[in-house]
């Protein structure tokens, strides 16, 4: 429990330095497999290609802090 709880705020942190350094991450959200439905003035937005990815990399960076 120690490990996911300094693996989250690891995460904070780089998170929060991009966002403080204004990195460009507009690629997020923009991939191919990314979906947009629109219908007159409401919008449907169904990311399948970025869950994907942060779906990987969330899950080598478990594997590589659970193992034991």
């Amino acid at each position: 429990m120690g490990k996911f709880i300094i693996l989250v705020g690891v995460t904070l942190v780089i998170v929060g330095v991009l966002i403080t350094l204004k990195v460009p991450l507009s690629w997020i959200g923009n991939l191919p497999g990314d979906f947009v439905f629109m219908w007159g003035s409401t919008r449907l937005y169904v990311p399948i290609a970025t869950s994907i990815i942060l779906s990987l990399l969330l899950s080598v960076l478990l594997f590589i802090f659970a193992r034991h």
